[in-house]
């Protein structure tokens, strides 16, 4: 007999059965957008999907050799637990890699292998914020909104602007360091695939490290960097990646790095991540989740393993898709700026790594031919969606608050070609547009 409880589990939202936290979590905005470019595939419409920031493999796919090492290790039957803080021969490779391609020699203990680099960032947060504590994070970013409220923490949000690249000044996380316990950045930046400059983050490190001096002698706790550098082999030619132990040893006791294969690899599905930070906190983070179950599959960190080693065919595999995604974000951000030229309200900030373009699309108080005010980001994007047929994704999914035309390109899922047809599209839905 078969109990149908198919009623009984229908259950509508209801804030009183669940925790206060999980009652105010916000889903992801950019799942809804693509629920709404799935609803035109469905309906046979062809869409240029510049929204996710993920790989399609038939344009992008993984290390040959990646792929054969992990059918290896599945095939040798490298498929129970692996160790909850990695493989021990992914963490030397690991701590191998970062001293050659970086230049930083890391004890083995300071590394902790992940199931990608979200829970890396969960795992930062959980050991190091308490509830209350200030996070400080800019405007636009990634998820650290999210991880604010997950935590009951305190965010205090910097707002950048397109004359800074959508970066935050020195000068302004100087500003926010007393009291802060966490600083979250990301270089390149995801959404805006700009880069934090030497002298900037020089500026920052100097700033961190004399505020914690002064909180060691009165016996407060310290302020801890939380350094996003998961596209940083993907930093575009003419911009240069640093890092904070780098420009400052001494950073070294602060800031966690987050890292993995998932970008410069195109290995977003495999999750194999890692952190990278003082052997105190990452020892905390390994505990935490430790008891998530949050580690990468034993068989894909032993190929991960093999992959970080083989700096050869590693850097020929970056070079082939660095030259990639750089013909995809010059052929766009040239469109737009072509579209400028001819008098479109537009704009876009050159490319400077990652796999995003930011653009301004900003026909904002013009009606479409069906007669609707453009009024709103959210307008914006929709009516391109409908009349161009092109997905992208506005800056408000990543907390920046204006509706001033900012939105986030991503070339990781589509061809070259496609964006080259969707850019007549696009100039021909801005040109339908009248007062």
């Amino acid at each position: 007999m078969t109990i149908d409880l198919t009623k009984l589990l229908r259950v509508p939202p209801d804030d009183a059965r669940v925790s206060r936290m999980a009652a105010g979590i916000v889903g992801s905005e950019i799942l809804k957008i693509a629920a709404d470019i799935r609803a035109l595939i469905a309906a046979g419409t062809q869409v240029t999907n510049l929204t996710v920031g993920d790989f399609d493999p038939k344009q992008f796919p993984i290390p040959a050799s990646l792929h054969e090492g992990i059918v290896a290790a599945y095939e040798a039957r490298e498929t129970n637990y692996p160790p909850s803080n990695g493989m021990p021969a992914l963490r030397a490779a690991v701590q191998r890699f970062y001293a050659r391609e970086l230049g930083l020699e890391v004890p083995i203990e300071s590394v902790l292998v992940c199931g990608g680099a979200r829970p890396v960032i969960y795992g930062i947060y959980r050991a190091l914020v308490d509830p209350g504590d200030v996070v400080v994070f800019p405007l636009p970013s990634w998820n650290n909104n999210h991880y604010v409220h997950m935590c009951d923490a305190r965010g205090v949000t910097l707002e950048c602007s397109p004359k800074n690249r959508f970066l935050p000044t020195a000068e302004e996380v100087v500003a926010a360091l007393p009291g802060a316990r966490l600083v979250c950045l990301n270089s390149p930046l995801n959404p805006t695939g700009t880069a934090l400059d030497r002298t900037m983050l020089l500026g920052i490190s100097d700033a961190i490290v004399a505020e914690n001096r002064r909180r060691e002698a009165r016996g407060a706790r310290p302020v801890y960097l939380m350094y996003d550098h998961i596209y940083w082999m993907l930093t575009a030619e003419g911009a240069t990646h640093a890092t904070p132990p780098e420009l400052v040893p001494e950073m070294a006791r602060y800031t966690v790095f987050v890292d993995g294969i998932s970008k410069a690899f195109a290995a977003t599905g495999v999750r194999v991540g890692w952190a990278v930070g003082p052997t105190d906190v990452v020892d905390r983070m390994s505990s935490i989740l430790g008891h998530v179950g949050a580690w990468a599959p034993r068989a894909e960190q032993v190929a991960t393993a093999r992959l970080l080693d083989d700096p050869a065919g590693m850097q020929r595999y970056v070079t082939a898709l660095r030259r990639g995604l750089v013909s995809r974000l010059s052929a766009l951000h040239e469109g737009f700026q072509a579209l400028r030229a001819e008098g479109q309200p537009v704009d876009s900030l050159a490319p400077e790594g990652a796999i995003y373009l930011t653009v301004q699309l900003a026909p904002f108080g013009k009606k479409t031919p069906a007669g609707a005010v453009l009024r709103t980001n959210e307008d914006v994007r929709r009516y391109l969606l409908e009349a161009a047929a092109i997905g992208i994704v506005p800056f408000q999914a990543f907390g920046y608050p204006h509706d001033d035309g900012w939105f986030r390109l991503s070339v990781g899922a589509v061809s070259l070609r496609e964006i080259e047809d969707a850019l007549p599209r696009l100039g021909a839905a801005l040109a339908a547009l009248h007062a």
